[in-house]
């Protein structure tokens, strides 16, 4: 069942289960549009992997109680600034990598 965390892990950005804005990466590292735009550049800081929106899972659905109420979104934020040098580095240097 994929964790629905409930805020970008870099600005600390509310991000409610409807968002358009929540952004995944294949290990649920999540993170909103803005930052990983502006700041990560599409790559995940934690796994160097790429984003995908997150799905909204049904608030109500009723069909096989697959929806919020019967799997409601995780609470438990994870709040963990980038180290956007350090993550600058990493990049130009994967970057460097893959032009040889």
């Amino acid at each position: 069942m994929l964790e629905l965390r409930p805020s970008c892990e870099h600005c600390n950005k509310d991000l409610p289960p409807d968002s358009d804005q929540a952004m995944i990466c294949s290990f649920e590292c999540t993170f909103c549009l803005d930052c990983v735009v502006q700041v990560l550049q599409h790559a995940c800081p934690n796994c160097g992997g790429s984003f995908s929106h997150r799905p909204i899972r049904p608030a109500f659905d009723g069909k096989n109680e697959n929806d919020l109420q019967h799997y409601p979104a995780s609470t438990a934020r994870k709040y963990r600034p980038v180290d956007t040098q350090a993550h600058a580095a990493w990049l130009a240097a994967r970057n460097k990598n893959q032009e040889a």
